[in-house]
């Protein structure tokens, strides 16, 4: 299945775009593709525990199942 990551703020600077496309097996979750993601940018794992999950602009959790098309948001904590 397909879906798009959107990023923002540190996860943007981390990255280097504001969104990237991922292919990902049937059975994927918020979890499963999270953990991909540190693959390819170990630099996010220092955001883990500290993210808010969104699907298709619902909020979500590590169990929520991803299905093709959907748009993922990885939110970054906020400071100020």
């Amino acid at each position: 299945m397909h879906v798009t990551v959107r990023y923002f703020a540190g996860h943007r600077d981390i990255t280097g775009q504001s969104s990237e496309d991922f292919e990902l097996p049937e059975a994927a979750t918020i979890e499963y593709l999270w953990a991909r993601m540190i693959e390819r940018y170990p630099g996010l794992a220092a955001y883990t525990g500290r993210v808010l999950y969104a699907v298709n602009e619902e909020f979500g959790s590590l169990s929520t199942a991803l299905h093709n098309g959907d748009q993922v948001a990885f939110i970054p904590p906020v400071s100020g």
